[in-house]
């Protein structure tokens, strides 16, 4: 089965680049600029894994992790953000994140974490 990655950032580059790389190493990718985008998108596909921009409009992405968490909706998470000590405070209760990435990232970093999360 093909594993479904959810990008969420509200910078189309950031998606755009991730949607590339990712789907060169076989995965399926969705993508969405808000968090309200997002959480629409988790309710209509079976996502596998979700990388997260910790920052966005309308819905952000704490926002998000919690009604995830509230659902019971175990979606392994990257969260990415340019503040990350403040995000690493914020997200350790939350057992949905399982790695956070500093912007800018290092793309193998992020395909990387994503074979180990989704291996």
């Amino acid at each position: 089965m093909n594993k479904v990655v959810l990008v969420v950032d509200d910078e189309h580059g950031i998606r755009l680049l991730l949607e590339d790389v990712l789907t060169n190493e076989g995965y399926h990718v969705i993508t969405a600029k808000t968090g309200k985008e997002a959480l629409d998108k988790l309710q209509k596909h079976s996502i596998s894994l979700m990388i997260l921009d910790y920052k966005l409009p309308i819905v952000d992405g704490i926002e998000i992790l919690k009604q995830l968490a509230q659902a019971q909706t175990q979606i392994p998470t990257i969260v990415m953000s340019g503040m990350i000590e403040k995000i690493e405070d914020e997200t350790k209760d939350i057992a949905n994140v399982k790695a956070i990435l500093s912007k800018p990232f290092n793309i193998l970093d992020i395909t990387e974490k994503v074979k180990n999360i989704l291996a």
